[in-house]
Parts: structure tokens; C-alpha cells; sequence
């Protein structure tokens, strides 16, 4: 059997990954507004963005639900002030493997996000994997995390801590 690649995995070697998004349909002027403005103030009335996008109020509301249905809008969040919950160093911890098999990255992808003070997770390209947006109640706090967590783990070969002095959300 050859082992080139054909574009199509078979099916023995596949794994369960994150379940491919489908492509959601063009997003019309109005529908880009609703985002921007959700993502500005996640509890802005529907009253309210009606009247800013110029729609009816029960337009909107069918739109606001399309928009979830379609995947466009993915979920609301608050916005927590992370010192007012005793964890006000943030970093970010760029994370390196040292083997790429599908096991270790999928172990690695499963467990990181539910380490404790770990915000979010991102794979990324180039040098580094992953990088780790962590909060902690103080640096020897991060330290501790980085060394209990990160460099204990056998898949992890380099992480590299980088302070965050300032975060400012951008919208969409």
C-alpha cells in the first residue's frame, strides 16, 4: 500500500478532533452591526439594538437568534476583573512539545485548559504549540503553576512566561 498522502485520511487513522465548523452564509450589513454591537455589550436589550440597526424589535430577535444558530455568535461572557478575584498577574506562557504525536497533542490539548488559573488556550504556529493565558494570585503563584504544571509534564520540552501589564479587548 503506499503511504503517500492523498488528501483524504483514512479512516483507520483518524481521531476525534474538534467537529469542523461549517461556513456560515454571507452576514449582510445589519447582521455585522448586531455582532458589533453584542460584541461591545453582551446585555444590550434587543429594544435597544432594534432601534440602533434600525430593524423591529422582533426582526432583531429572529436575527440575534439566527446569528446563535448559525454559529456566528458563539456565547456571552462577562468580563471579570481578575484582582478583584484575588489573580491579578496574567501571563502568557508560550508552550513547546517535544514530540507531536496525536496522542500527546490531543492530552496535552484536553487537560491544559482545565489546569487551574489557565483563562484560555491557543494553538498556534512557528516556534512554539500553544500559548497559555493564565491568571495568578501573585508571581510565586505563576511560578509554582509553570513548574507544578508546565515543565513537570513529560510533553512539554519549553515554556517560556511572558507578564501581561495590560489587556485591551478589540471587537470583531
Amino acid at each position: 500500500m503506499d503511504d503517500t498522502y492523498s488528501g483524504v485520511m483514512p479512516k483507520d487513522r483518524r481521531t476525534p478532533g474538534p467537529a469542523p465548523r461549517p461556513v456560515p452564509a454571507a452576514l449582510d450589513e445589519v447582521d455585522l452591526e448586531l455582532v458589533r454591537l453584542l460584541t461591545a455589550d453582551g446585555r444590550m436589550p434587543n429594544n435597544a439594538l432594534a432601534e440602533a440597526t434600525g430593524i423591529a424589535p422582533s426582526t432583531c430577535l429572529t436575527r440575534v437568534r439566527a446569528l446563535r444558530d448559525r454559529g456566528v455568535i458563539r456565547g456571552f461572557h462577562a468580563e471579570v476583573d481578575l484582582a478583584a478575584l484575588g489573580q491579578p498577574i496574567q501571563a502568557l506562557v508560550a508552550i513547546r512539545l517535544g514530540a507531536h504525536s496525536r496522542d500527546e497533542v490531543d492530552r496535552f490539548r484536553t487537560a491544559a485548559p482545565r489546569l487551574p488559573g489557565v483563562l484560555a488556550l491557543f494553538h498556534v504556529t512557528g516556534v512554539n504549540d500553544y500559548l497559555l493565558h493564565v491568571a495568578a494570585a501573585s508571581p510565586d503563584a505563576l511560578r509554582e503553576f509553570v513548574l507544578d504544571y508546565l515543565t513537570a509534564d513529560p510533553a512539554v520540552s519549553h515554556a517560556e512566561t511572558s507578564l501581561i501589564f495590560e489587556h485591551v479587548r478589540g471587537g470583531p
